[in-house]
């Protein structure tokens, strides 16, 4: 497998269609999109100018997740402050400004899930909840008393079962560990 020199071309011709150079297909601005997800570094070149458009296409990638989604993440007010900033003498910070504070978003991200994640398993409540849920999803199979998915459509159950049973005895052993230094605190 050759190695990769840098982001992966795409070229986007004049009939808007985007062609990855790396893998030589066309792809679509979703593909791009979940490249993007992915942490793929690419640029897009105009396939006749070999103009950089990445700026515009990426701009394009965000107008159609903000149109499609129906609740985009971008409030018309924060727009609003955007488009003032053009033309202003302050429109030369604001990429960096907007870089960094995105920067410092990603970072604060596993910090905010794993507080979220402690948040929910510390409500009883909602353990609760999500404990009934789990058990509503599955059903005796048998006289066995063993356990089987809803919509588990396998042929093989009594192996799946018993693998399964050995992960959620696993599982039901970290959590108790868990919950004993949470109780020790």
């Amino acid at each position: 497998m050759p190695v990769k020199d840098g982001p992966t071309a795409i070229k986007k011709y004049a009939n808007r269609r985007l062609y990855n150079t790396g893998t030589s297909s066309y792809v679509t601005l979703e593909d791009l999109a979940d490249m993007v997800k992915q942490g793929e570094e690419f640029t897009v070149q105009d396939a006749k100018s070999g103009e950089d458009i990445t700026h515009t296409v990426l701009t394009q990638i965000i107008f159609e997740q903000e149109a499609k989604s129906g609740q985009g993440i971008l409030p018309v007010s924060f727009l609003r402050e955007i488009i003032g900033y053009y033309g202003d003498q302050m429109q030369a910070m604001l990429p960096g400004f907007l870089d960094n504070a995105m920067k410092a978003f990603s970072e604060q991200q596993a910090h905010m899930r794993e507080q979220m994640d402690k948040a929910l398993y510390e409500n009883p409540l909602k353990r609760e909840y999500y404990r009934k849920e789990e058990t509503a999803r599955r059903v005796p199979v048998g006289a066995s008393g063993s356990y089987r998915a809803q919509n588990d459509d396998s042929e093989e159950p009594a192996t799946a079962v018993h693998a399964v049973s050995g992960d959620l005895d696993d599982l039901r052993r970290q959590l108790r560990v868990l919950q004993d230094r949470i109780d020790n605190l």
